[in-house]
C-alpha cells in the first residue's frame, strides 16, 4: 500500500468520522473521447485534469484519442473542464466488440472507432422487434416443416 496510501486512508478515516453533513463521493473512473493532434495538446488536458480536486490519476492515449480520469470526480465535470480547454470532447462512446449483438450494424458500425470497439447502442427496440417477428412468420410461411405451406403455394 505504501506510506503515502496509508496516510490518506487514515486521513479520510478520522476527517470523515467529525463531518457528518458531507456525504463521501466514490471512486469513478471516467473515459473520454477528446480531439488531440499534438503533444502539447496531450500536454495541456492532462495538467487541467491533474489540477482538478479528487483526480487520482490521468491516462492519456493518443492513438485511440482517448482520455482515462480516475478519481473522486463527476464525469459531467470532468467532461465540462475538458471542453474548457477548446478541445472537442464527448464521454467514450465505444464498447469493446463482443458485447454487442449486432456489431455491423448501421447505428453500431463506426469506422472512426478504435481497433476491436463499436458505438455503443442500445440493443433491440420495440419497433425492431416486431419486424423481426413479422420476417419469421413470412419466412416460416414457405418453409418445407409447415403443414399449410402447399396451400399458399
Amino acid at each position: 500500500m505504501g506510506l503515502t496510501g496509508t496516510v490518506e486512508y487514515f486521513t479520510d478515516l478520522f476527517s470523515s468520522s467529525h463531518k457528518h453533513g458531507k456525504k463521501k463521493r466514490q471512486l469513478n473512473t471516467v473515459e473520454l473521447k477528446v480531439r488531440m493532434d499534438c503533444e502539447g495538446c496531450e500536454l495541456k488536458v492532462k495538467n487541467v485534469l491533474s489540477s482538478m480536486k479528487g483526480v487520482k490519476c490521468v491516462d492519456i492515449n493518443m492513438k485511440q484519442q482517448k482520455v482515462t480520469v480516475t478519481g473522486y470526480v463527476e464525469p459531467n465535470k470532468v467532461l465540462k473542464k475538458v471542453q474548457g480547454t477548446g478541445k472537442k470532447t464527448e464521454l467514450w462512446p465505444y464498447v469493446p466488440y463482443g458485447l454487442v449483438s449486432h456489431p455491423y450494424a448501421v447505428q453500431a458500425y463506426d469506422k472512426r472507432a478504435p481497433p476491436g470497439y463499436v458505438r455503443n447502442v442500445e440493443t433491440v427496440t420495440v419497433a425492431e422487434h416486431g419486424i423481426r417477428q413479422q420476417e419469421e412468420q413470412i419466412t416460416n410461411m414457405f418453409s418445407d416443416e409447415n403443414p399449410n405451406s402447399c396451400s399458399v403455394m
